[in-house]
């Protein structure tokens, strides 16, 4: 770091933090200069600098005071640090809130309903949110107006799903059908990105902006010709170009609307850039490229891995998970890769999975310490016979749970005829059962 510290070291500074004292000349007040981690900034801090040129943010001022939680909000978007001036004392309590700022990330996602009570919610929310996608795409098609405000309280539902049970959504979300990966694959995108940012640490009123940049990320797809976005084979070079035009197309789609958050259309613009500067449209180095756009690359990425194309399968999430390990700091944030890894497990949520003793189970949640340990419903027994369903945490079992379970290898969607749409018909028709 850059900054000198002055003869008589403040507290912040003893313990080894970036800051530069300013003693006011009439008073006893010392004023510190801190690099603050954007998620600790609070109204009445003086931010001096950003981590990128302040011309690359919304902001009115080169230099300002921050007074409204939409100020912080805009620099959570594009920024991962600024640097702050405030009083030495006020500085303090925040500063410490930095060790366990760097801890988030190894907790699992909170839960206040189980997955098979918020299982008719999320399928809800996933359908209507499925068809205003669906109506988008029409829209396009036809030239219709976009309503694009209206996705709005779509994505509000998505993250009150989210906040109650993620593995609810990531089970909807594990449901794919070939044929719709366009409408699915924002979707989906969208809804990772919601867990995702509230995986990192993001207040709620990020969520749902940062639903709208996975919902919209690719609208200008919908412009790509048909016979280019799924020819069943290589792109030629001049159809890759074509290709990449979907990022500025979109960005001119959304910058018609003035309701969106300007975050949606840099998103958009700038989904495709890489860490490198070796991305696409404008190859932005690493410092150009805001925060959002960071996390929406990885969910866009690993989503497009996993998913069955009209021109091949999708890999598995382990496969696509080293993908994104091996490309972090050249490709990708390489502290969001590992995030990211944390969150989602080697064995996401709606996995069907087979037991080392034989039993066969589908994946319920996963912890971010124990990425091959996680939560399971067992359903087959050792001989592949159906069994009372059973929830069991591979990663906190006991002497009296029987053998030590472990995941033998993961199984393809359908295997031994169980199938995770299957499973959610089930445990749906069950939950609404009991409410007759």
């Amino acid at each position: 770091m850059w900054f000198r510290s002055k003869p008589g070291k403040s507290r912040a500074a003893a313990k080894g933090r970036d800051v530069q004292s300013t003693p006011k000349a009439s008073t006893d007040v010392v004023l510190e200069r801190v690099r603050l981690p954007v998620d600790l900034l609070q109204p009445g801090m003086k931010v001096v600098k950003l981590d990128r040129p302040w011309t690359e943010v919304p902001v009115l001022f080169q230099g300002f005071t921050l007074q409204t939680e939409a100020e912080a909000r805009v620099l959570r978007q594009y920024c991962a640090w600024v640097v702050v001036e405030d009083e030495a004392e006020r500085l303090a309590p925040v500063l410490d809130q930095i060790p366990h700022l760097k801890q988030r990330t190894t907790e699992p996602l909170q839960e206040t309903r189980t997955l098979e009570q918020e299982l008719p919610r999320a399928a809800d929310t996933w359908s209507r949110t499925q068809q205003f996608v669906e109506k988008l795409i029409r829209d396009i098609e036809q030239n219709n107006d976009l309503e694009l405000a209206s996705a709005r309280p779509l994505i509000r539902s998505c993250v009150d799903s989210v906040k109650t049970n993620a593995s609810a959504m990531f089970w909807m979300a594990r449901i794919k059908h070939r044929d719709a990966y366009t409408a699915e694959h924002c979707l989906r995108v969208a809804i990772l990105t919601v867990a995702f940012a509230r995986f990192l640490g993001l207040p709620e009123d990020d969520l749902e902006v940062a639903g709208m940049c996975g919902l919209l990320h690719d609208i200008g797809k919908l412009r790509v010709p048909d016979e280019i976005l799924n020819k069943p084979g290589p792109l030629s070079p001049q159809e890759y170009e074509v290709m990449r035009k979907h990022t500025t197309l979109g960005h001119e789609l959304l910058k018609q609307d003035p309701s969106l958050d300007p975050i949606i259309s840099d998103v958009t613009l700038h989904h495709h850039e890489r860490i490198d500067g070796r991305g696409y449209p404008q190859q932005l180095p690493e410092w150009q490229i805001s925060r959002f756009a960071r996390l929406i690359a990885i969910v866009d990425a690993y989503d497009a891995m996993t998913s069955d194309r009209c021109y091949r399968d999708g890999m598995s999430p382990a496969d696509a998970v080293r993908i994104l390990y091996k490309n972090r700091a050249q490709q990708f944030d390489a502290d969001m890769v590992e995030a990211f890894i944390r969150m989602i497990g080697i064995y996401p949520p709606g996995s069907l999975v087979e037991l080392n003793t034989g039993e066969v189970a589908l994946v319920v949640s996963t912890h971010p310490g124990r990425k091959l340990k996680p939560k399971v419903e067992i359903l087959l027994d050792n001989n592949k016979h159906p069994v009372t369903p059973r929830v069991m945490d591979l990663g906190s079992q006991t002497t009296t749970d029987g053998p030590v379970r472990e995941i033998k290898a993961p199984l393809p969607d359908g295997a031994f005829g169980i199938s995770l749409e299957g499973r959610v018909k089930q445990l749906m028709a069950k939950t609404i059962a009991n409410h007759s």
